[in-house]
């Protein structure tokens, strides 16, 4: 069913989307991000990075021992991972990117949960509020 309702929603959320690209903050975001998308040493660094460590949280999983070797050598490739500037820059901008959309999450979840406009007090002490099932 679509009304006027969701035709204004639609609107403001366009307005929100249009706000969040101008950001500067976001255009350094993309800019780390596009780096990384075009250099295929990162990515290949990422990927096996990535596989690596999978494969040594399901070994743990299954409850097997993980050999000293086996972290030390993950631990050599994180950190040559970590001093390629494109590789570190596009992780930080992955987090920059999710606290951004944790940040308007909580906005909207916070308004569904009042039934008003959230201010500053609400997000105080932690508490995520009474219809999340944590109290």
């Amino acid at each position: 069913m679509h009304t006027q309702t969701n035709d204004a929603l639609i609107e403001k959320t366009r307005e929100l989307c249009e706000t969040i690209l101008k950001q500067p903050e976001f255009q350094a975001i993309r800019e780390n991000m596009d780096k990384f998308m075009i250099n295929t040493e990162a990515q290949k660094m990422y990927q096996e990075l990535s596989e690596k460590g999978q494969y040594l949280q399901h070994k743990q999983e299954q409850g097997l021992q993980l050999e000293t070797t086996e972290v030390e050598a993950f631990e050599k490739q994180r950190e040559k991972f970590f001093s390629n500037p494109v590789a570190k820059n596009f992780v930080d901008a992955q987090q920059q990117m999710h606290e951004m959309q944790d940040q308007v999450n909580q906005y909207l979840t916070k308004t569904f949960e009042l039934g008003r406009m959230p201010e500053a007090k609400d997000f105080e002490g932690g508490s995520c509020g009474s219809g999340c099932g944590c109290h």
